[in-house]
């Protein structure tokens, strides 16, 4: 990924620290020992992503969701205007993730419209089945410190054909849930309805596809952090974890209220 890089160009300690900028005309000795000397650049120093970066911006995004998915819960948001907020969601995640600009502002109006939809579908389920947000929630951590150590100790390697059928794996998951979305809104039925085996099956398969996909981002943030993106790029890293644990969450969650309905 190329990048430039203007904190050089605006930051006026770059031009007396030592980090490689040099003075018009012949150094003395001292100068040159003292450029030497000098301690290296850190990658926050030179505008490239950190680690560090990453997760401020990814608690930022998430903040956005949780205050969102609270005011949904607690105004008991009915069931329409929560996918509305949704779609509304989907549309912006889709513009910011297409997008060749980092869009910071798109990325928080998303986690504001997807927050109150995760709100009330939250309160919804929670109404019917007391308890399930927080076994959803536990089971989105424990997935994700799963696939956090199974990409850590290699167990799983993203190579090229993993993320190729993976990526072609969740856009055809992607329709398929948009067409059944379109079906249940025209009828009022959906595959989902009244459980069983297919439905479950289902289910199983988006939570899934969703944990792979952690998988996916972490090697995001690993390659960006080793190849020295731009620190604006933090952004977009941060927003793919947030959109992926968010589609997790909701997956497990229905995933939950299927088999606890077919109790």
């Amino acid at each position: 990924m190329q990048s430039k890089n203007p904190i050089f160009a605006r930051n006026a300690q770059f031009s007396r620290n030592g980090y490689g900028n040099f003075d018009v005309g012949t150094p003395s000795a001292d100068q040159l020992a003292g450029m030497y000397g000098a301690p290296p650049a850190s990658p926050a120093q030179m505008g490239r992503m950190t680690l560090d970066d990453v997760v401020v911006r990814t608690a930022s995004l998430f903040a956005v969701v949780v205050a969102a998915a609270g005011f949904a819960w607690l105004t008991g948001l009915g069931f329409v205007a929560a996918i509305g907020a949704g779609l509304i969601g989907f549309g912006l995640a889709m513009w910011a993730q297409l997008s060749r600009k980092v869009r910071p502002g798109v990325m928080f109006a998303y986690a504001g419209f997807e927050g109150i939809f995760v709100g009330a579908i939250s309160h919804f389920y929670e109404l019917r089945f007391p308890g399930i947000v927080g076994s959803a929630v536990l089971g989105t951590l424990c997935a994700f410190g799963a696939m956090l150590a199974a990409y850590k100790v290699g167990a799983i390697r993203v190579t090229p054909k993993f993320t190729k059928v993976l990526i072609i794996a969740g856009l055809g998951y992607m329709v398929f849930s948009l067409v059944n979305l379109g079906i249940w809104a025209v009828t009022g039925n959906s595959v989902y309805a009244g459980g069983g085996v297919l439905a479950i099956g289902l289910s199983l398969v988006g939570v899934v596809l969703a944990s792979l996909f952690l998988v996916l981002d972490f090697d995001y943030i690993e390659r960006g952090i080793r190849n020295g993106v731009p620190q604006r790029e933090a952004w977009r890293a941060a927003f793919g974890l947030v959109v992926t644990l968010v589609w997790l969450y909701l997956e497990i969650l229905r995933l939950l209220a299927i088999l606890r309905g077919n109790d």
